[in-house]
């Protein structure tokens, strides 16, 4: 198996990802959970899926599909969910990838049930979707500050003025 299948592999159906989370709770690994759209991969995100992935033993990454990237951000994504999933697979710190067409992932995290629930950016912990239910059945919610000056839109808007 060359690099690049084994990059691909990441990339998991619902299914896929069941057998993973039963595995690695069986191996008593602490399972972490962040999710975006991850549209162009700046060092903002590294900087949050790196901090992530120190809080366990395994990330996964929910990324939002095209569709609901587009009811989220108007005119975007600017890359399609396959080249936005196999950049992210491609990060040794990321286990998982999986994509999700709702609005939220909450249904995701019921799935999974991380034992760690991440966010990037200014949040209070109310305010991140699916906190609730982690901290219910005992698990941890971590906030990862944003790194200052990178942003996705930010990058769009120089490339768009030159």
């Amino acid at each position: 198996m060359n690099r690049l299948d084994i990059i691909k592999e990441k990339i998991v159906s619902k299914e896929q990802l069941s057998k993973l989370v039963h595995k690695w709770n069986l191996l008593s690994q602490k399972i972490v959970f962040t999710n975006g759209c991850f549209d162009i991969l700046h060092p903002g995100h590294i900087h949050t899926l790196t901090t992530a992935a120190d809080f366990g033993n395994r990330l996964i990454v929910g990324l939002n599909t095209d569709s609901s990237v587009s009811k989220l951000k108007p005119g975007r994504p600017i890359q399609d969910q396959n080249a936005r999933a196999l950049v992210l697979a491609a990060l040794n710190c990321v286990d998982a990838i999986i994509l999700f067409d709702e609005e939220t992932p909450l249904e995701l995290i019921k799935f999974i049930k991380p034992d760690v629930l991440v966010k990037g950016g200014d949040y209070s912990i109310n305010q991140i979707i699916g906190s609730s239910e982690v901290l219910a059945y005992g698990g941890k919610v971590e906030i990862v500050q944003l790194l200052s000056g990178y942003s996705t839109t930010s990058i769009e808007s120089r490339i768009k003025e030159e």
